[in-house]
């Protein structure tokens, strides 16, 4: 069990823990929770971190809780915010909220024999707790001088921050129900640690002094470093905004592109951080990358293992076929196994046009195709492209008596024309 801090400080993921925290695991198996913020119905990959934790943490045979904030989450919290954030309505959490459950169940082993792990939700303790029974209960034991000195409490007060909106009673009382979960799991789970961000400590030892000042009791924190990327960008963040672990918002080809994309210097911290894979394996890795570092190594590994974990086998495998549709050699029939979003997906950007699905059943001639639709400008252009031998449909080379027809749908909807190596277009048949 000792070895879940020598785990978390080679990998680069221990930030902070409380005096006594190391010897308290190394004494006996220990229940901890991680809190998630119910927001949105799904995570992105700033929650893997906490996530990981969780399985390193069960791993080592502790005994895993992952808390969903149903009743947190109508109060928001303000540590790491310059501005008070939108509430979301109850039914919006709760929707939330067992999204959230179903996908922490894809991490955690909530079967094992010795350590399951256990999922629960505040909103089911707050929501029979009134609030003159809170204020007389909880409130009473922190005071306002304790909160106030709080860094997440501090810098939305600081009037030389030019980004604080002050911070509202609402969010002022967030670290006290915080506290109060990990005083209600103290009590009726034996849990005894707190784990999470390090944006979180604040509001980590506000429980502590709960469970001291109402209990009697000892209990601990650990955090973990916020993640950051080499160039000063917020991790976790693309163009088209979060990389989310749910399918439906971030395809398993753009998540898989997201980590191939690491810059060499992430790369390094990043395999360490987000994969299970030994201490000799990644220094091998490591060394392998620098001998060679144009063949990028590390950002397949990486993003092959990250892949495999958030979405399987059978996902990375298409991720990985996509990926090679424009880097490497791919035949039509592997364009046509892609799915609508991931062809989408991987032609992002590519110019569009459309065609009457009816003169496409009928069949037309490649150089009519090419002009008509829109993709070469003209027929001389046509004749002098097929000539060179540098037009495909569906990446395969074609000459001027090719009749394109509906057949070479792509899932009944595309055709991908090419000219040369990198200039696409992308038929719609409608």
């Amino acid at each position: 069990m000792s070895k879940f801090i020598e785990e978390l400080k080679w990998r680069g993921l221990l930030h902070d823990m409380m005096p006594g925290t190391e010897e308290l695991l190394d004494e006996k198996q220990v229940t901890a929770y991680i809190g998630f913020d119910p927001t949105a119905d799904s995570l992105h990959i700033g929650s893997l971190v906490p996530i990981l934790i969780l399985m390193h943490f069960q791993r080592a045979g502790h005994k895993p809780v992952a808390l969903v904030g149903g009743a947190t989450g109508m109060i928001g919290d303000p540590s790491g915010k310059s501005k008070e954030r939108n509430l979301l309505d109850e039914e919006t959490l709760n929707k939330n909220a067992e999204a959230i459950k179903k996908q922490l169940s894809k991490f955690i082993d909530f079967e094992a024999e010795d350590n399951p792990a256990q999922l629960v939700n505040n909103y089911d303790w707050f929501k029979d707790i009134s609030l003159i029974d809170f204020v007389r209960n909880i409130g009473k034991h922190i005071s306002v001088n304790y909160m106030m000195a709080k860094d997440s409490v501090k810098k939305r007060l600081n009037p030389e921050n030019d980004d604080t909106a002050g911070m509202s009673f609402t969010e002022f009382t967030y670290q006290l129900f915080q506290g109060y979960d990990f005083l209600h799991l103290y009590k009726t789970m034996d849990c005894q640690l707190q784990m999470g961000g390090s944006d979180q400590w604040g509001n980590m030892t506000t429980g502590t002094e709960l469970i001291r000042r109402v209990e009697g009791g000892k209990a601990y924190a650990l955090t973990v470093p916020l993640i950051t990327k080499s160039d000063g960008g917020k991790f976790g963040k693309t163009e088209q905004g979060n990389v989310w672990l749910d399918a439906k918002y971030t395809s398993p080809y753009k998540f898989y592109q997201f980590w191939i994309n690491t810059s060499d210097e992430d790369a390094e911290k990043y395999i360490k951080i987000f994969t299970f894979l030994d201490k000799n394996t990644i220094d091998r890795l490591i060394e392998e990358h620098k001998e060679a570092p144009h063949y990028r190594v590390l950002q397949k590994k990486l993003a092959e293992e990250v892949t495999r974990m958030v979405h399987g086998e059978e996902n990375l495998k298409k991720a990985m076929e996509a990926s090679n549709i424009l880097f490497g050699k791919t035949t039509s029939e592997a364009l046509k196994k892609l799915d609508t979003q991931t062809f989408l997906d991987v032609f992002e950007g590519v110019p569009q046009g459309s065609i009457e699905r009816k003169k496409l059943e009928e069949g037309i001639e490649i150089g009519s195709l090419l002009t008509g639709s829109g993709f070469l400008s003209s027929g001389n252009e046509a004749r002098r492209a097929l000539k060179e031998n540098s037009v495909s449909v569906n990446k395969e080379k074609v000459t001027a008596d090719r009749i394109v027809n509906a057949d070479d749908l792509i899932n009944d909807k595309y055709v991908l024309l090419q000219r040369g190596k990198k200039k696409y277009f992308i038929l719609k048949a409608e």
